[in-house]
């Protein structure tokens, strides 16, 4: 179960918002196993001022259409399932959202099964 967070300069049509968030779910459907109907996602816009960012690190310009993706999701996944998301992330945004590649920061954190209560105050996935 994958929580993802998707931050956003402020001025982004809701539409936008939208095909943002099918992109990142069907890459995670297509590249890391995710179950099609696990969909969670928060997707939040910053004002300019509470959106910071360097645009030039690593030598990549970034400019103001930057897409701060963070995934909260299980352990497991191998460093192919994770380069292979990475890259269908970029390439579905680029196609689908028109966002730039060089705009697209991705961050995946994991945690063990029993950090997770889908409800009813239960760890579901605790074994």
């Amino acid at each position: 179960m994958p929580l993802v967070r998707i931050s956003l300069l402020e001025g982004q049509p809701k539409p936008q918002h939208q095909k943002i968030g099918d992109c990142v779910h069907r890459a995670m459907v297509e590249t890391i196993n995710v179950p099609p109907l696990d969909r969670f996602q928060l997707i939040t816009e910053h004002s300019q001022a509470d959106f910071v960012f360097d645009p030039n690190y690593l030598n990549i310009a970034r400019t103001p259409g930057l897409v701060i993706i963070q995934i909260t999701l299980n352990t497991g996944r191998t460093v192919d399932m994770k380069k292979a998301l990475y890259k269908r992330i970029a390439e579905l945004l680029v196609a689908e959202a028109g966002v730039r590649k060089e705009d697209v920061m991705i961050n995946l954190v994991e945690v063990p099964k029993e950090n997770w209560s889908f409800g009813n105050g239960e760890a579901q996935y605790a074994t």
